[in-house]
């Protein structure tokens, strides 16, 4: 039975090992199906929406960046950020969904993890979207990050946020608040990064 998180509520793993906490695994499913809008929609073609799953991350050593497609900043699982996306699902239609995995025997190398989705490409439409994120780790229940609120025209979510709790585990809050872009959420949760134009 998974365990859905309600918007700020904050709930710690449980480590059932002595090496760690294994790998965790954050996936992101939705919906990419367009919805048709009268009659010329069918004339026109409506796109549905391209989702991407991502992070911004800083490490115990100060080192921060982002783990995404957008700039081919896929990251490494075994070697620093010891995170790492799978792949880019363009379209929503795979069973899989977007993956982000973390190594979680490297707990005490990372402070914190801000997992984010933004619309790569379609109409910000959330409620079309109809995402939800699932947090899984060895040995536990799913950990259930539903986007629940709709009400926006921002492109990006800032879903979950993972911290180092004296390096025996992560608390994991749910999130999901909007934002205009990688640089709002970056100034929101305090990160400090330079940003760039990226593309995939």
């Amino acid at each position: 039975m998974a365990i859905s998180l309600q918007k700020g509520q904050k709930i710690s793993l449980q480590k059932n090992s002595s090496r760690g906490l294994g790998e965790i695994l954050v996936n992101l499913n939705w919906n990419s199906k367009p919805v048709k809008q009268g009659i010329l929609s069918g004339l026109f073609g409506s796109k549905g929406i391209d989702l991407d799953l991502g992070c911004l991350f800083e490490l115990k050593d100060g080192r921060k960046g982002t783990v995404q497609a957008l700039g081919n900043a896929f990251g490494n699982l075994n070697n620093e950020p010891y995170i790492m996306l799978d792949g880019d699902d363009r379209t929503g239609n795979s069973i899989a969904g977007e993956n982000l995995r973390i190594n979680g025997d490297q707990l005490g190398k990372i402070k914190r993890i801000l997992v984010y989705t933004f619309i790569y490409e379609g109409v910000a439409n959330w409620q079309q979207a109809d995402a939800t994120v699932t947090i899984k780790y060895p040995g536990a229940e799913d950990i259930l990050v539903k986007m629940d609120s709709y009400n926006s025209t921002n492109k990006m979510c800032g879903l979950a946020l993972l911290e180092n709790i004296n390096d025996e585990t992560f608390s994991v809050e749910k999130i999901v608040q909007f934002y205009q872009g990688h640089e709002a959420l970056d100034r929101e949760f305090h990160w400090g990064i330079q940003w760039r134009a990226g593309h995939k």
